[in-house]
């Protein structure tokens, strides 16, 4: 068992999309021919997949040295420079309970199942450290599972901060290690809502791309030309409303990418509504994207189980504001 956890935790990193930096090891990176004449803070976030924001900080912090001098985020870089960066180990942050109202849908003695609201953090991180799900779920839930550690307990998979629905929190490691081989195994069924501005051409499809940072704007994904690069990402979709001006599918995802249902919805050409990162600003304050339905096995039990997660009112609201029909009391499949 402990040779599965081991092997386990050192895989469960894959649900986050996020790339491995060394901590505290001071790294050279030496300008090529090719790349002279580009600022150092734009330079850097393609080199090491850091936001240009983080950069900017590092620089400030004198934690970017260019040939042992201070540089400024303008500066532009030049053949032979040797660039020094340091990123330093974020602060240990307290966690505290608090008594934030959250919905949760099923509880028993390995798992729960939270509807998440939009304009929730998952985790504390760089400029949420309270007001969080995971904030919420200490103060509700006693007994979670430790491996994510004191910042992420008990969660196995993350939503957007501004994307609404199902999420599954372990409350054992057992059970932690269980769901995490199933997400990596791909066998959990996830199946999401979403408004689209349009009307789609087609009434079902399946999208397979690679998904990667945009190099010009590494806080954001985008489907990438070459095959070499990014990770495989998988959405199949199916039109459950449409009309001249928007269109409501349902959506399962067999791969978990960082944004994956809204950059694959503005490849199709229809961004989801809401979506001023992937498409324009409209009406809507978020993104209409709901996690609906979870399918998988009990952790423990292994006994079948789904959940569904009610619609919130802003995205109630929005389908009447946008003449589309979903009956929840029908099953979708």
């Amino acid at each position: 068992m402990e040779k599965i956890k081991e092997n386990l935790e050192s895989k469960i990193s894959f649900l986050e999309d996020e790339e491995a930096i060394k901590k505290n090891e001071e790294q050279i990176v030496k300008v090529e021919e090719d790349d002279s004449g580009e600022r150092i803070d734009s330079y850097l976030s393609k080199k090491m997949d850091l936001t240009r924001t983080r950069i900017k900080q590092l620089i400030k912090d004198e934690n970017i040295l260019v040939n042992g001098k201070k540089a400024k985020p303008a500066y532009k870089v030049e053949r032979d420079d040797e660039i020094s960066v340091i990123i330093p180990e974020l602060e240990d942050i307290e966690i505290n309970p608090e008594n934030i109202p959250i919905n949760i849908v099923y509880e028993d003695s390995d798992l729960a199942v939270i509807n998440k609201s939009a304009g929730m953090v998952v985790h504390p991180a760089h400029g949420h450290h309270s007001g969080t799900l995971v904030n919420a779920i200490l103060y509700h839930i006693k007994d979670l599972s430790g491996i994510n550690g004191e910042i992420r307990p008990g969660i196995v998979h993350r939503l957007d901060k501004d994307t609404s629905g199902l999420l599954i929190i372990a409350k054992n490691d057992k059970a932690h290690l269980s769901l995490a081989k199933m997400f990596q195994d791909k066998i959990i069924k996830k199946t999401y809502l979403a408004i689209l501005k349009g009307k789609l051409n087609k009434n079902s499809g399946r999208i397979v791309t690679k998904i990667g940072r945009d190099k010009n704007d590494r806080k954001k994904m985008t489907v990438l030309d070459s095959l070499e690069n990014g990770k495989i990402a998988i959405s199949n979709f199916e039109v459950l409303d449409k009309n001249e001006k928007f269109t409501l599918v349902k959506v399962h995802i067999e791969t978990g990418r960082t944004h994956q249902i809204r950059v694959h919805m503005k490849y199709l050409g229809y961004p989801i509504l809401g979506d001023s990162i992937y498409g324009r600003s409209d009406s809507e304050k978020r993104q209409m994207l709901h996690a609906y339905r979870l399918e998988f096995l009990h952790p423990i039990t292994n006994v079948p189980v789904e959940f569904i997660g009610e619609l919130p009112e802003d995205f109630k609201n929005a389908l009447k504001k946008c003449n589309l029909k979903f009956d929840e009391n029908i099953e979708i499949i």
